[in-house]
């Protein structure tokens, strides 16, 4: 990573200390106050259900600066308390420094790898990423992992699969991200992790393929928020049978019919682990306007939340992702990246149990 990342990265995480009561191996215990739980019972979690934090600092996957301070924001917004005060456990260590994991060791160089820019760079994150939430996953915890660009759902969504094989895909986006390294127009790899997950054309390659199988199937996953997909993409999600809720159904048959309809197409009627990646640029930006890729027509405020919410209800959430916090200055105001880390904040809550009433 160039020296002028790492220092906007450090720039970023400085002062990032918690003032949270922590346990002796980093966990935030359950308020003293309390004896709340969690709203509902997450089958798949261990008993108390804690939620492992994991903030990735991730801007390779993509050009535009300030998505990688994201994680940080939503820190300092107070999210870990905020958990916490929901009932759970969590698993967050302020003393941990996210650049290790985000400016790995490379050699001189990233040079291009066909059109995929940043391969090594991208693919080491993943890599190491993979491993954090593979682990959380197996304790029996529930990771939040804060991004960072959705290239990092290559390695969120390869952890909880190494865990769980049977777990469903849940991705809202305004985007596809299924782009291969053969159709990909910009070499971004924030556009093609559904690809690599499932394993299509132009995948197979160094220095993916040295950790990175194919572990989706088309029918593990669904699409909810779709409103900007690249032609080339179009005709991948039609060979692959992928089933997806573009923002025309929402409006067609709204979002609480859009859900019964997606969480039915990947369970089944039965119960599995879901892991729900969720990019804040599927959401309209008038409500979420600090993002690099803004698509007017988005979700609102309360689609979003009743996304994540019905997500809770299943009590099959095994995996959370929060991707796209972008909070440059140079993109919009202050007070619009404070609204983006809030909504942030709040999908995570709902997600966790948090109710309306």
């Amino acid at each position: 990573m160039a020296s002028s990342a790492r220092q906007t990265i450090s720039q970023a995480l400085r002062g990032s200390g918690s003032k949270l009561r922590q346990s002796s191996t980093s966990t935030l215990a359950v308020p003293e106050t309390g004896v709340k739980r969690p709203s509902y019972r997450y089958k798949y979690l261990s008993e108390p259900h804690t939620a492992a934090i994991i903030p990735c600092p991730f801007n390779g996957g993509q050009g535009r600066k300030g998505v990688e301070l994201g994680p940080n924001r939503l820190i300092q917004a107070g999210l870990p308390s905020q958990l916490t005060s929901l009932g759970w456990s969590v698993s967050y260590d302020p003393s941990e420094d996210p650049r290790e994991a985000v400016a790995p060791p490379l050699p001189e160089g990233d040079a291009p790898i066909g059109r995929m820019k940043n391969p090594r760079l991208v693919s080491e994150v993943n890599r190491k990423l993979m491993g954090r939430v593979g682990d959380a996953v197996g304790k029996g915890w529930l990771p939040v992992t804060l991004g960072g660009d959705h290239s990092l759902g290559m390695g969120t969504v390869a952890g909880t699969k190494s865990v769980h094989p049977d777990a469903a895909l849940i991705w809202v986006d305004a985007h596809a991200d299924i782009n291969t390294p053969e159709t990909t127009p910009s070499g971004n790899l924030h556009g093609l992790p559904v690809s690599f997950l499932l394993g299509l054309s132009g995948t197979d390659v160094a220095p993916f393929n040295s950790w990175m199988k194919p572990c989706l199937r088309p029918t593990d996953i669904v699409y909810i928020g779709l409103r900007d997909v690249d032609e080339g993409e179009k005709r991948l999600l039609r060979e692959n049978g992928i089933r997806c809720f573009t923002m025309h159904e929402v409006d067609k048959y709204g979002i609480g019919r859009v859900m019964e309809m997606a969480l039915d197409h990947v369970m089944g009627g039965r119960e599995m682990p879901l892991h729900l990646s969720f990019d804040v640029d599927a959401l309209d930006p008038t409500v979420a306007p600090s993002t690099g890729t803004p698509v007017r027509g988005g979700l609102t405020f309360r689609e979003g939340h009743y996304i994540t919410e019905a997500v809770a209800e299943t009590g099959c959430l095994v995996a959370l992702d929060i991707m796209r916090q972008e909070v440059n200055p140079s993109l919009k105001d202050s007070m619009s990246a404070d609204e983006t880390v809030a909504v942030g904040c709040s999908l995570a809550r709902a997600a966790l149990g948090e109710t309306l009433l």
